[in-house]
């Protein structure tokens, strides 16, 4: 997997096309990343003795294939060569 924690990428596709955040999780074995701010979803949780509950927002895991890395020198979503490299500028990210 090309995408690593702290990378910043793009959404390519659904509901938050275009917006960018930093990568907070990988899991390669399942193909998906967390990203901040990203695929957010609300569930509900219920009261404990040291929380409380309610309505709580969260990032959800979003398949690798629908982000794409940010180049740092150019600044376009890119496609990633072996060692890292953008395909567009051939900047080492």
């Amino acid at each position: 997997m090309k995408i690593k924690k702290g990378d910043k990428v793009r959404v390519l596709s659904g509901k938050d096309k275009g917006r960018e955040g930093e990568v907070i999780s990988v899991n390669p074995r399942l193909g998906k990343v967390v990203v901040s701010g990203i695929n957010m979803v609300k569930s509900f949780r219920k009261k404990t003795q040291e929380e409380e509950g309610g309505i709580i927002e969260a990032e959800a895991p979003l398949t690798v294939s629908k982000a794409a890395l940010i180049c740092p020198k150019c600044k376009k979503a890119v496609r990633v060569g072996k060692g890292r490299v953008c395909r567009s500028c051939g900047a080492n990210i």
